[in-house]
């Protein structure tokens, strides 16, 4: 049996980390970077005694595009849990209630989306980045924009978060360790196998960060539940609201409404267009084990409801006046898990956010090497590809590390993470979906609304959520964003010339793709059919949200 809290009178826990706690943490940071690097040379011999050795630009990149959809799945996972699900869902549900779990069911949905009309033209396009992609449809200028869209991403948004997220966690065990040491020290643990091993070593890191940190979330939500009076007490503390996923229209947080016009806009930014997520099903070694992994992606993401989310909810009758929302997790480790276990799930945390970062680092080197270099120095090896590579990831790193405690003057790691990309991201969206989905978008309609509409959405950002001068709810601006965006491209689209029809025909979608695969599918046993799992997981996602409406 866990033990039971005894601070639940409103108390805080001993934070003070015992030499056990502190064996199991450096032991399992040292052996969770060991282990990727040493997998992955395994893994390139075996490949080269089969004849099957890739170059090195796309060993290094893209882990040579040979993962089988487990790996694709949990590095999915690993690199979306690892940046905020830990500390940011645990403080967000303390703060707002389940309502939050909207961004994790929605990418659910959104994951099936990218799996039927998405990810077979970035596949089909073989193409390393989506910047590269953006060029295949479009032209170079397009091309550029959203690559330094995306480095501005990767540094300011993505990693920074990611590392805040880790130095709370410091914080909480050494409240006097400044926060920028903090934030340095993960970056660097970060960096190491991110630099020697590229994309391949990212993967295998991830997988095992995503089993370990899911384990960790079951046994703290069994302790929490243990730790708590009883589910209905809990209810009646939280209150109504806090248990609901579906709020208000007027709510601050999270209007009903804005699950449309906010968090689906962003999920697909994030889980669709944004390399650093993208890149793991580019790595995949076919459509078929792309698809399976993003399912298994999907699925997993469920169960955040109850791993990290209700936890955070629960912790309001634990310890109802926590000046930080973002300590609510390492006080619940403290409070109710056992010397030694408590070390793990701490280094599993640690180590899951530094999984986040490493996989940034990834896809920034991959952009800045494969779409500014290698575009504007063709003629450059591979090695010195891969040479540039490791040194952009050390410079993305120190660019992260100063910005990363600017993020503290947010009420939530969240609310940054989600008001920041309500407005820069649908612009990106639009070009996406459009320029797949319409063969008439042309590169001039998709150059001109990502260089317009994303510095404005920067200047917004700054006037409402930084200055607060313009009383808009984020997820509200997010859609007001999308529509505008979307009438920029159809309006230029239809004014300027048409388009190349052979470029686009290849990479924009038709009817007879969806003919020919069900042909092809026909035979296909049910469990390895992506279109039958697919509904099988918008059923349960359903179902989840059914019961907590």
């Amino acid at each position: 049996m866990l033990p039971t809290s005894t601070t639940s009178g409103g108390g805080m826990p001993d934070f003070t980390v015992t030499g056990i706690d502190l064996a199991v943490i450096i032991g399992y940071l040292l052996l969770s970077r060991i282990i990727p690097l040493v997998a992955q040379s395994r893994m390139k011999k075996k490949a080269k005694a089969s004849g099957k050795e890739t170059d090195e630009t796309e060993d290094y990149f893209l882990g040579g595009r040979n993962f089988i959809w487990p790996f694709v799945g949990l590095s999915l996972v690993a690199t979306n849990m690892s940046g905020a699900t830990f500390v940011g869902l645990a403080g967000g549900a303390y703060e707002q209630g389940i309502s939050i779990f909207a961004y994790e069911w929605m990418s659910a949905v959104i994951l099936v989306i990218f799996i039927f009309f998405i990810l077979p033209f970035y596949l089909r396009s073989e193409a390393f980045t989506l910047p590269e992609f953006l060029e295949k449809r479009f032209d170079r200028r397009t091309r550029m924009s959203f690559a330094g869209f995306n480095l501005f991403a990767n540094m300011f948004i993505d990693m920074a978060a990611a590392l805040f997220a880790g130095a709370m966690v410091v914080k909480v065990l050494y409240p006097d360790v400044p926060l920028i040491v903090s934030v340095a020290v993960l970056a660097i643990l970060a960096a190491v196998y991110t630099v020697i091993g590229g994309l391949g070593a990212v993967m295998i890191s991830d997988s095992i960060q995503a089993t370990v940190t899911l384990l960790g979330g079951v046994l703290v939500l069994i302790a929490t539940f243990n730790a708590i009076e009883s589910w209905d007490a809990m209810v009646q503390t939280a209150g109504e609201e806090k248990m609901s996923l579906i709020l208000p229209a007027d709510h601050g947080d999270l209007p009903w409404p804005g699950l449309v016009t906010g968090v689906l806009i962003i999920g697909l930014y994030y889980w669709t267009t944004n390399q650093l997520v993208v890149q793991r099903t580019l790595g995949a070694k076919s459509l078929d084990h792309g698809r399976w992994g993003s399912l298994l992606a999907g699925a997993i993401k469920l169960t955040f409801l109850f791993l990290f989310i209700l936890p955070g909810v629960m912790a309001l009758s634990l310890y109802p006046e926590l000046d930080n929302p973002d300590t609510v997790f390492p006080t619940l480790v403290f409070d109710l898990m056992p010397v030694g276990l408590r070390g793990l799930i701490l280094a599993a945390v640690i180590a899951a956010i530094t999984s986040t970062v490493d996989s940034i680092l990834n896809s920034a080197s991959t952009i800045v090497t494969m779409d500014f270099v290698k575009t504007l120095r063709p003629k450059t090896s591979q090695r010195g590809l891969v040479t540039i590579g490791r040194i952009s990831t050390v410079v993305a790193l120190v660019v992260a590390i100063v910005w990363a405690p600017f993020i503290a003057q947010f009420d939530t790691l969240y609310q940054y993470l989600q008001s920041v990309l309500s407005y820069l991201v649908p612009p990106v969206v639009a070009v996406f979906l459009l320029g797949i989905g319409w063969r008439r978008t042309t590169a001039t309609a998709a150059f001109l609304t990502l260089v317009v509409m994303q510095p404005l959405g920067l200047a917004m950002f700054l006037l409402v959520e930084v200055n607060g001068l313009v009383p808009l709810q984020f997820l509200y601006a997010a859609g007001i964003s999308f529509a505008l965006s979307l009438a920029m491209l159809v309006g230029i689209s239809l004014l300027g010339p048409a388009v190349d029809e052979e470029k686009a025909d290849e990479l924009t979608w038709k009817n007879e793709y969806w003919a020919e695969e069900t042909a092809e599918l026909k035979g296909t046993p049910v469990w390895a059919n992506y279109r039958v799992l697919s509904v099988v997981l918008l059923a349960a996602t359903a179902g989840v949200v059914a019961a907590f409406a």
